[in-house]
This record gives structure tokens, sequence and C-alpha cells, in this order.
């Protein structure tokens, strides 16, 4: 019973592999496919008919501006996380450690300002930003971001610092270090795990967000992955496929293989963060 019940585990865990991994193989076939291939309805759309080409490649690299776009998604991204850890990570321990059960309630109410639709929110702070002076700038998109990312970080972060035994806190405390020398030295460390699920969570929010971006941003060089994909490779009812996928796997793959190096820390940031 128990090789059968490991075979079935096996099997479905191959099968799960398959389904997950399919959306990056049919990106990258569709990247290195030559237009007559992939629009002659006869042919395998799964496999090669024709010789794979890097035209596509070559296309988006050196006809559009995709590299611009892809340097201003990391520099706003590395921005917003900065930021978020900044704020959130001793919000989170304040509230967790010194507020009780109204730092409970805090948190919770902290975490509702992260459910408000950004439909609802890119309105008027576009005219935050119109007044600041920061349209068409990628600056407006950091400021704007730690907006939602902030409260859900702090409200994660503030389980998984409850989770901490306060006496290690103490005994710092004994050792002669202030609270912030104790918060610093002993919890942070220890905390790793949510830091990186926060971390992650920011870049991959700025790396996918669209409204804000397309509100904000105007200019051609100023765009980010999210939106400037989608608007110079889909022209009216014609869609560069071979560009798109290219640019979609070229941007997905540096973030999968993040996530499966981190997946235990993820994981447990998450389930940690949301059961405490």
């Amino acid at each position: 019973m128990r090789r059968r019940g490991a075979g079935i585990h096996r099997w479905m865990a191959a099968a799960f592999a398959v389904a997950l991994s399919f959306p990056f193989y049919w990106m990258a076939v569709t990247s290195f496919k030559r237009n007559s291939d992939l629009y002659d309805l006869r042919n395998n759309p799964l496999l090669f008919n024709q010789k794979p080409t890097l035209e596509h490649w070559r296309f988006l690299f050196a006809e559009t501006l995709y590299p611009r776009w892809v340097a201003n998604t990391v520099l706003v991204g590395l921005a917003v996380v900065a930021i978020t850890l900044v704020l959130s990570v001793p919000a989170a321990w304040g509230l967790a450690r010194r507020t009780g059960r109204w730092g409970e309630r805090a948190g919770i109410g902290i975490f509702l300002v992260y459910l408000v639709p950004p439909t609802l929110l890119f309105i008027p702070l576009s005219r935050v930003v119109a007044e600041l002076g920061l349209q068409d700038s990628l600056w407006a998109l950091v400021l704007v971001y730690p907006t939602f990312t902030v409260p859900f970080a702090t409200w994660l972060l503030m389980g998984f610092f409850k989770s901490i035994p306060r006496d290690l806190e103490d005994a710092a405390l004994v050792d002669g270090l202030t609270p912030f020398q104790a918060f610093l030295r002993v919890v942070v460390p220890i905390s790793i795990s949510g830091l990186v699920t926060v971390s992650i969570f920011a870049f991959t929010l700025v790396l996918q967000e669209f409204v804000y971006a397309l509100t904000f941003l105007s200019s051609a060089s100023r765009q980010t992955v999210g939106v400037g994909v989608p608007i110079f490779l889909v022209r009216g009812d014609v869609y560069y496929w071979g560009e798109l996928m290219a640019a979609c796997l070229f941007a997905s793959v540096p973030v999968a293989i993040v996530y499966n190096l981190f997946l235990d820390r993820l994981i447990q940031g998450f389930t940690v963060g949301a059961v405490k």
C-alpha cells in the first residue's frame, strides 16, 4: 500500500510539473518559430515544423525598447522593495510587540487597505502625482506602488513576528542591547523567510502591474514591461506572437527561478504570517 501510495504521489507530481511547465514550453516554441510556421493552421503548434529562427528575439531587442523596459522595471522593483521593507518591517514589529490587541486590530485595518481595488485609487493618486510634478516619471510608480505593498507586507510580517518568542528579545535586553538593537540583531535574522516573501511579492507586483503604469507613464522609453509589451507589440488586431512570447519568456523565467530557489521560505513566510 505504501509503495502504491508513493507511486500515485509521483505520478501526481509529474502531472503537476508537466502542467505548470507547459506555458514556458509554449512560449519557448512560439518565440523560435518562423511566422510561416506559426500561422499555418495545418502545422502542429507544439512542434517545430520548420527550422527555428531567432528573428523574433532580434526584433524584440533591436527594434523595440524592450531592454529599456526591463531596466525600468528592475529599477522600480528594487526601489519599491527597499521602501516596502524599510516601512513595513518596523511597523509590523511595533504593532506585533507594543500594542497588544489594538495592534492586531490595526494590522487587520492596514490589510483592508490592500484590498481596495486599484481602479478606485488611480484617479485620486493621479492628482497627487500631478501636484508633485511626477507625470511621465518612474518616480511616480516608486511613490504609488508602496501604497499597496506596505499594507500587505505589514500584515504578513506581523504574524511572522508574533511567532518569534519574546524570550529571545528579553535575553538580548538583559545582555545590554536596546529594544531596537535587539530587533536588528535578533529578530531580523530569524525573520529571513518573511522578508524574502515580502521582497518577492513586491517585485512580482511591479513586474505585472498595468493600471498605474499605464496611467502615469506616457513616453515609450519610460514604460515598464507590464505596459510596454502589450502596447507596442499589439497593434490593433495584429499580434506579434513571436515577440510577445519571447518578451514574456525573458521576463518570467528569472522570476520562476527565484520562486523555486526560495520556495520553502515562501511557504514558511505565508503560512506563518497567515496563521499566527
